[in-house]
C-alpha cells in the first residue's frame, strides 16, 4: 500500500510509514496492514527482528487518521469508529507481545496511534526532534492505543500530568517516563538500521546520555488528587499557570475519564487489560462524548474553539466506562 512500505531486507522484516505530508497518520487500513505483517512474519526463519520507521523528518506517526471516523460519526454510523478502533488495540498487543525484537525509530511527533505502534515496540529509540504526547482529551477522546498503560507505569504523577494536559514531551522526558528506552541521534540511525538488517542482531543497539528530563525534578504532586476538580484547585494554589492552561482547554469528560483510566491500569497485569477498558470509551466516543465537537474544531474547522457539552459528572464518566457486554473487546489465543 502506498501509505506504507512493508518488506523482508535481510534479516530484518520492515515498516516504513510513508506518508510523510499528513505527518504518518495512521489510518484503519493501516493499522490491519501492520498487524497482517507482523502474523506473517511471526514463525518466519529468515527474520530475526522487526524494524519500524518513518520516512520525512516531521513525524514518526502524529496520531491516527480519524477523518473518517468524523465523518461517519456525523452521519450516524457509530460502527465506523468501532472497527477502527477494535482493529488498532489489538495491533497495540501484537506489537507489545510479540516474540521478536521489534525496534521502532521515532523521530518527530509521535502521537496518540504513533505511540500505539512505536510505544510498545521492544526496543524504542529517540532522538533530538522526538516529541511524545497523548493529547486525545483536546478532541474529546482519551489517552489510548494502550496510552494508559504505559503512563500508569510513569514516575510518580507524571501520568496524571500527561493525560491532563497532553503536554509533548522530548528523549529525556520520553526515557523517564517509559515512552522510550534509548536515546540516539537521528544522523546514526540509517547506519544501525543497516546493521540490524544485516545481522538481525538487536544487541547492537547502544545509546547515548539522553538530554536531562524535564519532568525529573518539577513538583506535580498537584495531580495526585481525586479528581479534576481537586487537582485544579491545587494546581490554582501552587499558582502553575502552566498546567492550568491546557486544562481549562480540554473536554472535562475526556480528563476526568482519563484520569480514572490510568489509576485503573495500574492494577492491570497485561496490556490487553488496559486496551479492553479503553475501548469502552472509545467504542461510544462518536455518540456519547465531546468526540464529534473536538474534531471539528481542532482538525476539521481548525477554529480551535471547542464547545464541550458531555456530562462530566462522575456517573457519566462511570457511565462512558462501564462493561460494553458483548460488544467487550475480548482476546482469543493471540492474545
Amino acid at each position: 500500500m502506498d501509505d506504507l512500505h512493508i518488506r523482508k531486507a535481510g534479516r530484518a522484516g520492515r515498516i516504513t510509514f510513508t506518508r510523510p505530508k499528513a505527518l504518518n497518520a495512521l489510518s484503519h487500513d493501516m493499522a490491519r496492514a501492520i498487524h497482517a505483517a507482523l502474523n506473517d512474519w511471526r514463525d518466519d526463519p529468515d527474520v530475526a527482528l522487526i524494524v519500524i520507521d518513518a520516512q520525512g523528518e516531521r513525524a514518526f506517526c502524529a496520531g491516527g487518521d480519524i477523518a473518517a471516523v468524523y465523518r461517519g460519526g456525523l452521519e450516524g454510523d457509530h460502527q465506523i469508529g468501532r472497527d477502527f478502533f477494535h482493529d488498532e488495540y489489538r495491533m497495540n498487543a501484537a506489537i507489545a507481545d510479540y516474540p521478536k525484537p521489534i525496534a521502532a525509530f521515532m523521530q518527530g511527533f509521535v502521537m496518540g496511534g504513533g505511540v500505539g505502534v512505536g510505544g510498545h515496540a521492544s526496543h524504542r529509540v529517540v532522538g533530538d526532534s522526538t516529541r511524545i504526547a497523548m493529547p486525545e482529551s483536546g478532541i474529546g477522546l482519551i489517552p489510548d492505543v494502550g496510552g494508559t498503560w504505559i503512563l500508569s507505569r510513569a514516575p510518580g504523577r507524571t501520568g496524571e500530568y500527561l493525560t491532563l494536559t497532553g503536554a509533548q514531551i522530548g528523549p529525556g522526558d520520553a526515557i523517564f517516563t517509559g515512552f522510550a528506552d534509548t536515546y540516539l541521534p537521528e544522523a546514526e540511525w540509517p547506519a544501525l538500521i543497516a546493521a540490524l538488517e544485516e545481522t538481525g542482531d538487536i544487541g547492537l543497539i547502544h545509546g547515548q546520555p539522553p538530554p536531562p528530563a524535564e519532568l525529573e525534578g518539577r513538583d506535580l504532586s498537584a495531580f495526585g488528587g481525586k479528581t479534576v476538580a481537586e487537582i485544579t484547585a491545587a494546581l490554582q494554589t501552587a499558582g502553575d499557570e502552566q498546567s492550568l492552561k491546557p486544562i481549562r482547554r480540554n473536554s472535562p469528560l475526556s480528563m476526568a475519564a482519563g484520569l480514572a483510566l490510568v489509576r485503573a491500569a495500574r492494577g492491570d497485569r497485561r496490556i490487553q487489560e488496559s486496551l479492553s477498558r479503553e475501548y469502552r470509551y472509545t467504542f461510544r466516543a462518536t455518540e456519547q462524548t465531546d468526540f464529534i465537537e473536538g474534531v471539528r474544531a481542532q482538525i476539521i474547522d481548525k477554529d480551535r474553539n471547542p464547545h464541550w457539552t458531555a456530562d462530566a459528572s462522575a456517573d457519566n464518566v462511570a457511565a462512558v466506562l462501564a462493561p460494553l457486554g458483548d460488544d467487550e473487546l475480548t482476546w482469543g489465543k493471540e492474545a
